[in-house]
């Protein structure tokens, strides 16, 4: 049994859970935040990113050295610096290592390390690493008391808590990272743009940035397509977003024909990925006018995009995919970093050049009072030597014939221990090497050099002349006329991607519809004879309601009794070789249906309830996007929709036939065009309701069919004894005016 001491329950503490979860969950969100998630913005990187570096410069991994196996730096990070999962790591060493990942990479992988397809890379057993000259460049001055060093996570090493060196790594090759409560994305940048800025802000600490950065230099090239004002608003916030279209162009193949060649695709896109979306529009006819999409890359992208014919429109074409497909992405900024005291806060690009210069301002000043010690050191030994110089021959004799011969040197030549421990430290061939002439003239170039480093302590202006001749040099080399450095991104405005019409997303194909009395619908392919009872089959106890020729492009209006309209799409309806389905799955049908017709079939349509009142709308009007449809009339207690028709381009009149076999011919023109609503009185009813109602040209007269085999149709050209105002009673109809009162 355990004594009271060592039993835990002894030790346990009542503390209120909510305050002892906050204070635990807090610790870690700011670990998260401040040790793992974002980059400082005096060199742009992460802990883990910064541990890798660090840990092949230990190894000596230069690029003038040889490779090492990928498993050995990973080995030291974790082991020495980085006590998390080796496989986070080794992803971490590999992004380092893309090209088409980060705009100037900081590691030279050999072997697999992945590629723009989206292929993972090889186990790190398999691949080899160095570093490149950008690391080099971003660790220089790691020597020269350039940064602070703080004890690893087991005190055995020690670890720069920052980078000095004047590659802006933060800007030129971005960052992305979430933390808990925040994130960040900072896009890849051209650092001859960026150090041509920071140059800009050491003379004029208000000058504007946007003269120097046209905007992201991303690693895969592409196009920025926002406008200017777009940008400059997103770098002044910190916050944004930057649209990015990939690269192309037209490849004629003669007689005509062409296909559209993609060179570059958007930042962050798999190109594997992305032929997979264009392929699946292909397949899934989503997108005709695309006959077919071919990977013929090599070394360079080259994606072959085929049309479907010679008469497509390239840039229509292009304008689809770009909205359909990751052609054309956005990649978000958020400027999230933290700052020299290590406190997360979101800054605009002009701060975050600031703050970078501000921190090669401090870096300069520690490298110079760094190089001030060593020739104070250097120095008191040079002293020291011309000293032994002028008494070689003494010093030797003390040497050879003294126990103790550092405390008799230091009295007889005042020499101060530093400078005796070197005499006696010298090897006899450079006792017989040394020289006056060598020693003062090293003795002057340093008291020189002190001179010049006093100075530009003592003088800001001083200092600004040698940061900006410093980031000169480095710009050289990042230039826009060298190979790294040139940009690869254009910035050039665009409007965004047209709205495709919908014939060209959907392939054009004939199609009957077909709706039964019970409500269920299809379509076949192709137009089929509608007199034929062979091709309008239907289920047991249901039989035909109506039945018509579209197309697959074509919209559907589909009206309730109620006066509720909806919108089917042609293309979406289900097939010819069963019976259909019911409408009422595809929408959320009220009432009955009253009407099912093509949205093309007229501009306008003629609409009237049981009880004589209508209007005319516009087909466009009545469209609905969601299931629920759209209320366009609203008819009065106890009436219903009953005539729903098409309104001819040169129909100038309208006929009403009642219930009590009364027939009204009235101007077209007196009949209100609205929107919605229950309408205005077409014919007027002692008893009954009205029965039909049609459109027509007066001087063509009025047909109906005369039923029979024969199919035969009367045309009463004399409408003039009908004629009469909007609303009046009317008159019988002619002679052989069908019994069911109906226009057919």
């Amino acid at each position: 049994m355990p004594s009271d001491l060592t039993d835990p329950f002894n030790h346990i503490i009542d503390h209120p859970f909510d305050s002892a979860l906050s204070e635990r969950y807090l610790v870690y969100a700011l670990s998260t935040i401040t040790a793992r998630s974002l980059p400082d913005v005096r060199d742009g990187l992460k802990p883990v990113h910064r541990r890798l570096l660090w840990a092949m410069r230990q190894l000596r991994l230069d690029p003038n050295q040889a490779y090492k196996k990928s498993a050995r730096v990973v080995g030291d990070v974790i082991g020495k610096y980085h006590p998390h999962g080796d496989q986070s790591v080794y992803d971490a060493m590999v992004r380092l290592a893309q090209d088409f990942a980060l705009r100037y990479p900081l590691v030279d992988g050999q072997g697999n390390f992945g590629n723009i397809d989206g292929d993972n890379a090889a186990a790190y057993r398999y691949t080899e690493a160095r570093l490149t000259q950008v690391a080099i460049d971003l660790m220089a001055g790691l020597d020269e008391d350039a940064a602070d060093f703080r004890p690893t996570y087991n005190g055995e090493e020690q670890e720069p808590e920052l980078f000095p060196g004047l590659f802006p790594n933060l800007l030129a090759n971005g960052a992305a990272g979430i933390a808990v409560g925040m994130a960040t994305s900072i896009p890849p940048h051209n650092a001859a743009e960026i150090l041509d800025a920071a140059i800009a802000l050491i003379d004029n600490p208000d000058a504007d940035v946007l003269d120097h950065v046209r905007g992201p230099d991303l690693p895969t090239g592409g196009q920025i397509v926002d406008s200017p004002a777009m940008i400059a608003e997103a770098y002044a916030t910190g916050r944004g977003g930057f649209r990015v279209r990939a690269r192309w162009s037209v490849e004629e193949l003669g007689r005509g024909t062409w296909v559209a060649i993609v060179t570059e695709i958007p930042y962050g896109v798999q190109k594997g990925k992305l032929i997979e979306q264009i392929a699946a529009l292909i397949n899934d006819r989503k997108f005709p006018i695309l006959a077919d999409v071919r990977d013929e890359s090599a070394e360079d992208i080259r994606i072959v995009l085929e049309p479907r014919s010679r008469t497509v429109d390239a840039a229509m074409m292009m304008d689809g995919l770009f909205r359909l497909t990751d052609l054309e992405s956005r990649f978000p900024l958020n400027l999230n970093v933290l700052d020299k005291d290590r406190t997360p806060r979101v800054m605009s690009l002009a701060q975050a050049i600031r703050a970078w210069v501000d921190h090669q301002f401090v870096v300069l000043r520690r490298r110079t009072e760094h190089r001030l010690t060593r020739i104070a050191d250097r120095m008191e030994l040079v002293s020291g030597y011309i000293i032994a110089f002028l008494n070689l021959d003494r010093v030797i004799e003390i040497i050879r014939t003294e126990d103790e011969p550092k405390p008799v040197m230091m009295a007889e030549f005042d020499l101060t221990d530093r400078q005796a421990e070197a005499i006696l430290n010298m090897r006899l061939r450079s006792l017989r090497k040394l020289e006056e002439m060598e020693l003062r003239r090293e003795r002057e170039a340093l008291e020189k050099e002190q001179a010049e480093l006093n100075l530009l302590l003592g003088s800001e202006a001083r200092q600004r002349t040698r940061m900006k001749r410093d980031m000169a040099a480095i710009r050289g080399r990042y230039g826009p006329d060298t190979e790294l450095g040139r940009r690869r991104t254009v910035i050039e405005e665009a409007a965004a991607a047209r709205e495709i019409p919908l014939e060209a997303m959907i392939e054009r194909e004939p199609i009957t519809v077909i709706l039964s009395q019970r409500g269920w619908i299809r379509a076949m392919k192709g137009h089929v004879d509608l007199g034929s009872s062979d091709a309008l089959k239907f289920k047991e106890g249901d039989g035909p309601r109506l039945a018509f020729h579209a197309q697959t492009t074509d919209k559907l209006l589909l009206a309730s009794d109620r006066g509720r309209f909806y919108t089917l799409a042609a293309d979406k309806l289900p097939g010819g070789r069963g019976f259909g389905e019911p409408v009422r799955l595809m929408i959320d049908l009220e009432g009955e249906i009253a009407a099912l017709l093509p949205a093309s079939a007229g501009e306008r349509l003629l609409l009237a309830a049981s009880d004589g009142r209508g209007f005319v709308v516009r087909s466009a009007e009545v469209l609905a996007e969601t299931r629920k449809g759209k209320q366009v009339v609203t008819p009065r207690a106890g009436a219903t929709l009953v005539v729903v028709r098409p309104v001819g381009p040169d129909d100038d009149y309208v006929a009403v036939m009642g219930d009590n076999r009364r027939l009204l011919v009235f101007p077209l023109s007196e009949l209100a065009e609205m929107t919605r609503g229950q309408g205005v009185q077409l014919q007027r009813y002692r008893d009954g309701g009205m029965a039909d109602a049609r459109t027509f040209r007066f001087e063509q007269g009025l047909s109906w069919t005369m039923g029979g085999e024969q199919g035969r149709t009367r045309t009463e050209s004399d409408l003039g004894p009908w004629r009469a105002a909007r609303g009046a009673a009317g008159r019988s109809p002619p002679t052989g005016f069908p019994r069911d009162n109906r226009f057919g």
